[in-house]
């Protein structure tokens, strides 16, 4: 397939597929999809071989928040039968990421609702933060704690902080119909932040709100223009009591053509599947594996996961290795050049600012254009409806804010 052929080849060098390609991808079908994961895992393995980086979520404080993110069962209004409670002491969130770190992680992913934290906040974090790595000298920390205002960012990076995490979750043409009470550009200054006080970036997007495969193609092309180190890849888990509820857009081969094409436009970076992926990716969850180099251990925030346990044995079963804390995630310069696609601009590759041979403008044709190439996709595949899987949404009613034994 000449399509697939000529994004490994752009890959390997970290070049920008156009958008007509990424659209393409999106595009393919159900036939071609292991074509699709095993042109993607070639880029997968060329920078990150069959190493899996774990990352394990502490919610340090859990609902009640005041914004109106549609996707979010702790939202303004949410009817959602979650776990709410306010801000976990640093001893009681130490002992919480102590048991992600035994179960293989490397990195604690410290996050809480709200709309962004105040200077108190933020003292409460630095004081995790510092209780955390005092038992762990090695682990890396990340810090979610929504919109961060001037000099925040620095002082959580002053407390050992190493990366910060803020999602641009949709296109910025269709953002407003999925959260009113903040903007898209208000979590792009976040993000911006978080890289000019020397923090890893890493921001993502949610897949499976209804969007269009463009809405898609033009939030990962928005998240490689702000560099992230890390993009994190959500599936929509439609919670009872929330807005989107009845959101099921989603087959696990949607999914796989989804990562693929965050990997081909994000070649390098590091390739999170998140939330969601136990209930739309299902039994194809180690397919996965040949597009993401990333996972979370265990449980996420109000969702209960699969059982570690089973995370560690998948990951073994695919043939893949848990990477250890003295392993460097990233690919040297990346990790040299403090993360980025900023730095990639060959002089003969597009890049990814300038977006060269961008493609199809303006998606008028809400397709994949005629991809005039060769591509895979032809007349776009007839969708199938997929199937509500209600009986896979489990709210977390253990670990983090709870007497029960975490899942890790």
């Amino acid at each position: 397939m000449d399509l697939l052929n000529t994004l490994v080849d752009k890959g390997l060098r970290r070049e920008l597929p156009t958008r007509d390609e990424a659209l393409a991808v999106l595009a393919t079908s159900d036939d071609d999809v292991l074509d699709v994961v095993a042109a993607a895992g070639k880029v997968r393995r060329h920078w990150f071989g069959r190493r899996v980086k774990l990352n394990y979520l502490v919610n340090l404080k859990s609902g009640l928040c005041p914004e109106d993110c549609s996707y979010c069962s702790q939202r303004l209004g949410s009817k959602a039968d979650i776990l709410k409670y306010t801000w976990l002491k640093p001893d009681q969130a130490s002992q919480a990421a102590a048991a992600g770190l035994a179960g293989g992680a490397k990195r604690v992913c410290l996050v809480a609702s709200g709309r962004g934290p105040t200077d108190r906040d933020v003292d409460r974090v630095s004081d995790t933060i510092k209780a955390i790595k005092d038992q762990h000298e090695n682990v890396e920390v990340c810090a979610c704690l929504g919109l961060l205002s001037d000099g925040q960012a620095e002082r959580l990076r002053e407390a050992g902080a190493d990366a910060y995490n803020h999602n641009l979750n949709t296109s910025e043409a269709t953002y407003g119909d999925i959260t009113t009470t903040h903007t898209y550009a208000d979590r792009v200054d976040t993000v911006q932040k978080a890289h000019a006080a020397g923090l890893s970036a890493c921001s993502g997007l949610i897949a499976g709100m209804g969007e269009s495969d463009e809405d898609l193609v033009d939030v990962v092309y928005a998240l490689r223009d702000l560099d992230p180190d890390s993009v994190p890849v959500n599936f929509l888990i439609p919670f009872e009591g929330t807005p989107l509820a009845q959101e099921w857009n989603l087959t696990p081969q949607r999914c796989l053509r989804i990562l693929a094409m965050v990997r081909f436009v994000c070649p390098d970076a590091e390739v999170r599947i998140a939330g969601g992926r136990e209930v739309h990716l299902r039994t194809m969850q180690p397919l996965a594996l040949h597009l993401a180099n990333s996972i979370f251990l265990g449980d996420y925030l109000t969702s209960e996961g699969q059982a570690g346990k089973a995370d560690l044995e998948m990951i073994a079963d695919a043939g893949f290795e848990v990477e250890g804390a003295g392993e460097v995630t990233l690919p040297e310069h990346r990790a040299v050049a403090g993360g980025g696609c900023g730095a990639h601009a060959d002089a003969d590759a597009a890049g990814c600012g300038s977006h060269a041979e961008s493609g199809c403008g303006s998606h008028e044709a809400g397709g994949c254009g005629s991809h005039a190439g060769g591509g895979v996709c032809g007349s776009a595949p007839v969708e199938v409806p997929a199937e509500a899987r209600t009986d896979l949404v489990a709210v977390r009613r253990r670990g983090a804010g709870t007497d029960l034994a975490p899942n890790a």
